[in-house]
């Protein structure tokens, strides 16, 4: 696995953080290759209140960076940002973008189209090469949603088992970036420990194509596959869970902050969607019931 910059360090931290009330932070640390008495040394002299104010303007820059689909560098977010109300630097959104290793995928096209090339080499969608799944641990495709939360956002990263529609794993932040991802990942492997040869799908969010990211993968023999450009059809197992999740969830109840949101998260994917919700396309079962069934 990469080593981590100083600056990814302290995202890593944050996270452990926000983490520690739900997971040891010891296996926290572990996931996120970080050191535990490193942890508390950060800890131990306390989070200011500008980089308070900057975890919330990366929440910021994270979602429009989302949804122009990567298109937007730092001049485009800035000034998305100021028609927001919001005034700061360019300088400093350049800084917080490149801490969050959100790239634009640069001004001219043909610059872009290289760029794009360059960015997602080898990621193609390796599902179309393969039979449909027919076992657990063959195929998991993953994804990452937003959920407002108060007049912010929060961040729902999820693994799924294709075949079963279990979710394997889940993880909630206020930042978007491989830490969110990394930690879905490394938790479905602990719990699931597949052979090699696994598929791993996902849309193409940069959060996923991280060197980081793709180094975990390779080293559990992990094939990555992604969508092809504009079709996020092609993860369309997430994509029906996250609609289920928020037409049976989050429509029209508001969500006070992210710990409000994170229980009714647990209690909602762990004891109602894996455990009791009916799934037309596994018989009518819920994923768990199927997957007993299936063992």
């Amino acid at each position: 696995m990469a080593t981590l910059s100083s600056r990814t360090k302290a995202q890593a931290y944050r996270f452990v953080k926000q983490y520690s009330d739900v997971y040891s932070v010891k296996k926290l640390c572990r996931h996120l290759s970080v050191s535990r008495s490193g942890y508390y040394d950060w800890l131990s002299r306390g989070q200011s209140g500008h980089a308070r104010a900057d975890s919330e303007l990366g929440a910021e820059i994270a979602f429009i960076y989302r949804k122009s689909e990567g298109r937007y560098g730092s001049p485009k977010i800035h000034a998305a940002l100021k028609a927001k109300g919001l005034a700061v630097s360019r300088k400093r959104v350049a800084r917080l973008m490149r801490e969050a290793g959100l790239k634009a995928r640069v001004d001219s096209v043909y610059r872009r189209r290289q760029k794009s090339r360059t960015f997602f080499k080898g990621l193609v969608n390796r599902r179309l090469e393969q039979e449909k799944a027919s076992k657990i641990n063959q195929q998991w495709t993953a994804d990452v949603t937003y959920i407002k939360v108060g007049n912010r956002w929060g961040y729902l990263a999820v693994v799924i088992d294709v075949y079963s529609k279990k979710v394997l794993s889940w993880a909630l932040s206020d930042r978007l970036d491989s830490n969110l991802t990394m930690f879905t990942i490394v938790k479905a492997l602990a719990s699931r420990k597949p052979k090699r040869g696994l598929l791993f799908h996902t849309d193409r969010g940069r959060e996923y194509c991280a060197d980081r990211v793709r180094h975990l993968l390779a080293e559990h023999g992990i094939e990555q596959s992604m969508n092809r450009p504009g079709k996020c059809t092609d993860n369309a197992e997430v994509e029906s869970f996250f609609k289920s999740l928020k037409g049976e969830l989050i429509k029209d109840a508001p969500i006070a902050n992210l710990r409000h949101l994170r229980e009714k998260l647990r209690k909602y994917i762990q004891y109602f969607y894996n455990r009791t919700r009916l799934y037309s396309s596994i018989g009518y079962m819920s994923p768990i019931a199927f997957e007993k069934q299936c063992t």
